[in-house]
């Protein structure tokens, strides 16, 4: 990777002249503080005391006995702190953000876990919020609402595009472009230009150093296989990065096949895209052939977006790691079926990477085992479920 940020051909600087001097004052801001060992400690301390790290590793045995083949391990994010992995990233952009001597904070939010992490460690530090929110996903999602504007956040309701991640960013960048003497923007993923594709990877990446030392602990080898859901890609490159030289161990990254793939009602950027620019990152995209990027669709809030992480991007082009598409009817049956017999309801993106866990683990066999990251729990998809299956 270069120093603006590349992984092989994708990543990159591509923003308009307003956000340079910003954006360069938040690589310098983050090379600094990300070396300073007060601001590890701080940062490391909010994470146990606040945030609940470590958080567990689980062996999952009646899913296992149900899927047969390996042994399926889910690594507890849904028990961190707000619900989620988003926790992670927001505390250290937002402990970066106050030090740099921003009063103010914004994010983009999809499923809401994002936006919620966001407002509770914006509560907790004692800075503005503002969170952008697509129309369509405050539908679907009217719980997190609530709880960021219980946190003390404004939610500004975007109403432009297709009313979901995609537009929710482009909001937040013209806010951030106007405001970013005072404003640090918080990105939820590994998504824009450089340095956020590095920074939140590297707040996330205490997802698989935290699985590298339990695995050793518990089984006393690391895995055969990572799973995680993929939409900008934050979870799982959380949980990936740590093992990419580890060659003995198989990454698989679920993107949302939405509807089909061949319906094109999908949001599956890596299997179906085609490289391009967007929100200041080169990557693959799904866009006509005009370059035009193409409307999405997913059941899932949190990956209904048109691109993922250049990173990814770059790990499925060397063939580090391998992208298969889940439809929206895998997952509903897969949140089905982890409820049923873990007692843990998943969040529906989460519940992509269950569907797909099921499929290696049958690749792998009896003798293997395998990480699954549960980034989130439920609570937040089951009056969606509910109304998809006729329930209410």
């Amino acid at each position: 990777m270069t120093s603006m940020g590349y992984f092989g051909r994708f990543g990159g600087f591509y923003v308009p002249e307003v956000l340079v001097s910003s954006l360069k004052n938040l690589q310098a801001g983050y090379a600094e503080l990300s070396q300073d060992p007060t601001f590890k400690e701080e940062l490391n301390s909010l994470l146990s005391t606040y945030a609940g790290r470590p958080t567990p590793l689980y062996h999952a045995k009646r899913l296992s006995e149900r899927i047969g083949g390996a042994a399926i391990y889910l690594k507890r994010e849904d028990l961190a702190h707000t619900g989620s992995h988003k926790i992670n990233n927001a505390l250290g952009q937002a402990l970066l953000a106050k030090k740099m001597g921003k009063s103010r904070v914004i994010a983009e939010t999809g499923a809401g876990q994002h936006g919620v992490a966001t407002a509770t460690v914006c509560a907790l530090l004692g800075l503005e919020c503002e969170v952008y929110m697509g129309e369509t996903d405050v539908e679907r999602q009217r719980l997190n609402c609530y709880r960021m504007e219980l946190l003390g956040a404004k939610v500004n309701v975007v109403r432009s595009g297709s009313r979901t991640l995609k537009d929710s960013i482009n909001e937040a960048m013209r806010d951030y472009a106007s405001t970013s003497g005072h404003t640090h923007y918080l990105i939820g993923s590994v998504v824009g230009p450089h340095p956020y594709p590095t920074m939140v990877r590297d707040f996330q990446s205490v997802i698989g150093n935290e699985v590298k030392e339990q695995m050793m602990s518990i089984v006393g080898r690391l895995p055969e296989a990572l799973v995680a859901c993929v939409g900008g890609g934050c979870n799982s490159i959380g949980l990936f990065h740590p093992f990419a030289d580890d060659p003995g161990v198989e990454m698989f990254g679920a993107e949302a096949a939405g509807e089909g793939i061949a319906c094109g009602k999908h949001s599956a950027s890596v299997v179906a895209g085609t490289e391009g620019v967007l929100h200041g990152a080169r990557t693959l995209i799904l866009q006509d052939g005009d370059g035009q990027v193409s409307e999405t669709a997913s059941v899932a809030a949190g990956l209904d977006y048109p691109a993922v992480g250049p990173e990814h991007a770059y790990l499925s082009g060397i063939g580090r790691a391998r992208y298969t598409a889940v439809t929206d009817r895998e997952a509903i049956a897969a949140f089905h079926m982890l409820s049923e017999t873990e007692g843990i309801i998943p969040a529906l993106e989460s519940a992509h990477a269950i569907h797909l866990a099921a499929e290696v683990a049958g690749e792998l066999g009896p003798r293997g085992n395998l990480v699954v990251c549960l980034s989130g729990r439920g609570d937040k998809d089951v009056d969606q479920v509910a109304k998809l299956e006729g329930i209410q």
